[in-house]
């Protein structure tokens, strides 16, 4: 059975990581957030209690995590001075997002390595030994999971949503590797629960881990009483009891910490909003966050379904539906689902072997179709910002993006070129004659989705730095205030106040309670309540400065003209 070459692989993640690393800066709304409760503790002097409990103006993190922004900080802290602060953090987080893609090939092939899992034997031989069948597999789930649509933004931000992606993949990683190795699962193990405590999802990490411990239990029970005789590793007591302790001693954790907090909201729960409007955009969301992954799973759970215990099928099974669950009954939606992606692209891989033909010459087709489409329009999209030609579509960016002058960067548009002679190589060779190859059916989503990603990380980049980011609002303030001693501020949110903070290193402080500052900037909602705070004859409204691209993302500025 051939093998996809390890030099390939790695340079298809690579192609994926490492785009829009540089040449951007923290983007709206959870990425400058995040960013801030990070710039906030690298600079902190107040020691142990203040990391743990980041404040930003007094305000904590909406999501309670600490993990997520030690790490930020710490790369802030170790990071040369040549490096900016946010591209250090995001370096981090690429680190953390390429630790998943290892966690999530080495779970697959140890699910692949167990006896269920594996090809039924010919009669005078010929199958695929164990270990290439399982190291197919396992680059399959990679594909499967480089393919997936909603990996592309959420897995490049730097927020807690990514820490506990890694934390959750190395739970499973943890689980499924245990009757093989010792110590590097137990190792996998501790971080990933204990990350995920500290990372804001303690309560899917405790479900996770007991569910595991439930299921191998009865499994182990059942196997002892049939007597099998299976040459395969298998679950210990003493590995059952590390997998349990390990899910007690995060547990014990989050209770230490206060981090166990139920936020439970059922669709409909909030008024002025339908159950069945916001069951539908759940679904939209399932549909097309985890595509390509999600047919592929349920056709695993089908062709297996005299096989759902099994272990291959049943532990990513349940770290699938745990997150799932996760995303229907809580706010956080999209994030909590970015967790299953890992066991749904395992899933996905075990679909592979009972594919036809024709379902394989299907799926390359459309996908063909797809991304070939989508590279032509980020093609001509670039070409209309730099020419003006076609003049509608040039007009269309103008009208989207006022102020937004283009400019040309030619290391962007060689790997660019690169990237889209790349994809022409890679569809001629699966279109060719070749070995037969489990994960030649996802070599091209996977190729697609990092095509993609490549030339919107590098053709529409300034664009979407410009549109994405808080920095032209704050310049605009920049301009008008210079560089104050300090400026009042009255019900902004948070990424407004990271954004202030760390675009244009401004020294904010509360309208209440805090110094007379030269300047105040206000929220529009909080207009009422301005009047009922202060005098607003010592003050001069200056102008309402918007962010380009968004028409409701205003702030109002003050100058004080009376002490």
């Amino acid at each position: 059975m051939r093998r996809l070459p390890r030099i390939a692989l790695i340079l298809l993640c690579a192609a994926y990581l490492m785009p829009g690393l540089v040449g951007r800066g923290p983007w709206k709304s959870a990425d400058i957030v995040s960013f801030g409760y990070m710039a906030e503790l690298a600079r902190s002097t107040e020691g142990l209690a203040r990391w743990l409990d980041p404040m930003l103006l007094g305000l904590r993190p909406e999501t309670p995590a600490l993990i997520p922004y030690w790490i930020g900080a710490w790369a802030i802290k170790i990071a040369p001075a040549w490096v900016h602060p946010d591209l250090a953090v995001r370096i981090a987080f690429a680190l953390l997002l390429w630790g998943t893609f290892a966690a999530t090939w080495y779970a697959a092939y140890y699910l692949a390595r167990t006896t269920q899992a594996q090809p039924v034997a010919f009669a005078f031989g010929g199958e695929a030994r164990p270990t290439d069948y399982a190291r197919a597999i396992a680059d399959g789930a990679l594909l499967a999971l480089i393919a997936s649509l909603g990996l592309a933004q959420l897995g490049h931000e730097t927020t807690p949503a990514l820490a506990q992606l890694f934390f959750t993949s190395q739970l499973f990683y943890g689980v499924v590797a245990l009757p093989y190795h010792r110590v590097g699962p137990i190792i996998a193990l501790v971080v990933g629960a204990a990350g995920m405590t500290l990372s804001g999802g303690p309560t899917v990490g405790l479900a996770l881990g007991i569910g595991c411990v439930i299921f191998l239990a009865v499994e182990r029970r059942r196997r002892a009483r049939e007597e099998t005789s299976d040459e395969e590793p298998d679950y210990s007591a003493a590995a059952i009891g590390t997998i349990f302790g390990a899910t007690l001693l995060a547990g014990l954790l989050a209770a230490w910490l206060g981090l166990l907090q139920w936020k439970i909201e059922l669709p409909g729960s909030q008024p002025g909003t339908r159950v069945w409007s916001e069951l539908r955009s759940q679904a939209r969301l399932l549909l097309w966050f985890t595509w390509p992954a999600w047919p592929l799973a349920l056709w695993t759970l089908w062709r297996w379904r005299r096989q759902l215990t099994a272990r291959h099928v049943a532990l990513p099974l349940w770290f699938a539906v745990v997150p799932l669950a996760a995303t229907w009954t809580t706010s956080f939606s999209e994030r909590s689902l970015l967790l299953a992606l890992p066991a749904f692209a395992t899933l996905a891989a075990f679909a592979l072997p009972t594919f036809r033909r024709s379902v394989a010459a299907l799926i390359d087709w459309f996908t063909l179709l797809f991304f070939s489409v989508w590279a032509i329009v980020f093609w001509v999209i670039w070409v209309a910002m730099q020419t003006g030609f076609p003049a509608k579509t040039a007009a269309n960016v103008a009208k989207l993006a006022p102020g937004f002058v283009p400019h040309f960067s030619a290391t962007a548009l060689v790997f660019a070129i690169a990237a889209t002679l790349a994809w022409a190589w890679l569809v001629r060779w699966r279109t060719g004659r070749h070995r037969a190859a489990l994960w030649k059916t996802l070599v091209l989503p996977a190729g697609g989705a990092a095509l993609c990603w490549m030339l919107v990380m590098t053709l529409w980049l300034p664009l979407l730095d410009y549109a994405r980011s808080y920095a032209p609002q704050v310049r605009a303030i920049s301009e008008r205030v210079g560089q104050p001693s300090c400026m009042s501020e009255l019900a902004l949110g948070r990424p407004h106040i990271a954004a202030l903070r760390h675009h244009g290193q401004i020294n904010l402080q509360p309208l209440l309670g805090g110094p007379s500052c030269p300047w105040l900037v206000v929220s529009p909602e909080a207009i009422e309540r301005l009047h009922t705070l202060v005098n607003l004859e010592g003050w001069r409204l200056i102008g309402t400065l918007r962010r380009p691209t968004s028409p409701s993302d205003d702030l109002l500025l003050y100058q004080r003209t009376a002490p």
